[in-house]
């Protein structure tokens, strides 16, 4: 065996649920994109918290709430250090990406438009970074404008250079399309913004995995990703935002530990990061995405990036062998998803049949429906694959997909 077999062999040991049986046949699982699976110490940590220091964080001065208060507070520094940011207040625990794009669309954004201003996002964006902009441009009579993609599923760099003009005051972008894969030239775009004086939001939703980030090296002004995406718990997210900003922006929500002061005349808001985390927060999803944090540092993106690019290679190569089956989504840097449509098969169909097979894919618009209608298709079947994937299962897929294609023909 080599050493990649060795270790994707010592890997696949820390997420128990790939060892399943599904309809008597093993699980393979590529849906990924929609959630990863989560290793054994992301379990035990969020175990942990419940069997032995369950507690609200901050405001109790007895032992258990200082526990708590410990491994939140650690894991903010984890992700500090993980993404490279300035300081840990930079740091803001959200649900997840969704919600970090609707604060920065409602706390930055919007005070800052006017009509006739406009906001800039591509023709890949997932739901999450469209409403939000659409929401707040309907409120100030602001314009969305859509910079397009080739046939390749690829940003027309050219064209977003055309786009920025004076009148655009933000930008707001994903890294990687969640259906098409595409990995977009980030630090290009934001450095053309910043060219003008205009801010610029990754949607880091579908690369955090995938990518070594550093916000610094990116320059980025606000970044945002989910827990469940990077092998971590779900309902938890965060938003990075340059400390000058978030200094400036008023508070997203109001409530407890958001607060310095209250009285019936007048609040004063906390200090960052606390001015956004309002409520009783998502105590043990904090902890298990620091864990979840721990454990990809550990993997190391050497070792995910090496493998996850052999394993799109391979799907790639193998899929394209199979008659009546379209790749849709041809870019020259892509992540590790393959979404396919077959000739006279509707997705559904598809992704019901290989789950017979113990495989689990995605099938529909993937919350992004223009990017069905850019390419004509109902809907696709994708394939998304994590580092603990293996070729085997992409033979798997692939002698599935064949059996789905000789039964509907």
């Amino acid at each position: 065996m080599s050493e990649i077999d060795v270790k994707l062999l010592e890997i696949r040991q820390d997420f128990p649920v790939l060892n399943r049986l599904v309809y008597g046949k093993p699980l393979v699982y590529l849906d990924n994109a929609a959630t990863t699976q989560k290793p054994k110490c992301v379990i035990s940590a969020i175990s942990d918290y419940y069997l032995n220091y369950n507690s609200n964080i901050h405001r109790g001065v007895h032992r258990l709430s200082q526990e708590a208060t410990d491994e939140y507070e650690k894991s903010r520094k984890f992700i500090k250090e993980f993404i490279n940011a300035n300081t840990a207040s930079e740091i803001i625990f959200t649900r997840g990406t969704t919600e970090g794009i609707n604060l920065v669309a409602h706390s930055f954004v919007r005070p800052r438009l006017k009509e006739g201003d406009e906001i800039l996002i591509t023709h890949m964006e997932h739901h999450s970074n469209i409403v939000p902009w659409q929401i707040v441009c309907e409120e100030t009579g602001a314009q969305l404008r859509v910079v397009p993609i080739n046939d390749a599923g690829e940003l027309i760099f050219e064209e977003y250079e055309k786009m920025l003009t004076d009148k655009v005051k933000f930008v707001s972008v994903v890294y990687v399309s969640n259906s098409l894969g595409t990995i977009n030239p980030i630090e290009e775009i934001i450095k053309k913004a910043h060219s003008k004086g205009i801010p610029v939001l990754v949607d880091a939703a579908q690369s955090i995995q995938h990518i070594k980030i550093d916000v610094r090296k990116l320059g980025c002004d606000f970044l945002v990703f989910s827990g469940h995406k990077i092998y971590g718990p779900t309902g938890i997210g965060v938003l990075y935002g340059k400390q000058i900003y978030l200094e400036k922006m008023s508070p997203y929500q109001g409530g407890g530990d958001m607060i310095k002061s209250v009285s019936f005349e007048r609040t004063i808001y906390n200090d960052l990061p606390y001015k956004f985390e309002a409520g009783t927060p998502n105590i043990e999803g904090a902890i298990g995405l620091g864990k979840a944090i721990e454990y990809v540092s550990q993997i190391g993106f050497d070792f995910i990036i090496e493998h996850e690019t052999q394993l799109l290679k391979y799907a790639q190569d193998k899929l394209s062998e199979i008659d009546g089956l379209k790749i849709i989504g041809n870019a020259a840097r892509k992540a590790s998803v393959v979404s396919f449509v077959l000739d006279n098969v509707h997705p559904h169909d598809v992704g019901t049949m290989l789950d017979v097979d113990g495989i689990a894919v995605r099938t529909g618009h993937h919350c992004t429906e223009p990017i069905m209608r850019r390419f004509e298709v109902p809907a696709t079947t994708r394939a998304s694959f994590a580092f603990y994937n293996t070729k085997q299962e992409i033979d798997v897929l692939a002698q599935s997909i064949q059996k789905v294609i000789k039964m509907f023909s």
